[in-house]
């Protein structure tokens, strides 16, 4: 779930937020640390289809006691890494063939992950 870090050098009556606020108390959001069942049942809907929305989503998210934005999320960072495999693996068989790659093979058109590398919990 959505945890949150000690309030740094004050009391605890700032926010309590899950972002950085501007005053004297400082929360951050703890990374959410998925069970390896939950991770597994993420995975197997993932090799079925790459994108998870409406009643879905919000299924998968109860079976598995997480938070519908949790799920969203972790499906956006597991397409953005799915589209990374996949670049590597095509550098590495063009390289085979003596194929040169431009210098930047990591750099894809951005537009294409604008909703892709959001990392956030609401």
């Amino acid at each position: 779930g959505l945890e949150l870090s000690h309030c740094v050098g004050t009391s605890s009556l700032g926010p309590t937020g899950p972002w950085r606020s501007g005053g004297p108390c400082k929360m951050k959001r703890v990374r959410t640390v998925f069970k390896p069942e939950q991770l597994e049942r993420l995975e197997q809907e993932f090799l079925k289809q790459q994108y998870m929305v409406g009643t879905e989503r919000v299924d998968l998210a109860a079976t598995l006691h997480l938070t519908e934005t949790q799920v969203k999320v972790w499906f956006q960072n597991r397409r953005i890494k799915w589209r990374k495999q996949s670049m590597e693996q095509k550098a590495a068989k063009l390289s085979q063939f003596g194929v040169i790659q431009p210098a930047s093979a990591d750099s894809t058109d951005s537009k294409d992950h604008e909703e892709d590398t959001v990392d956030v919990e609401l």
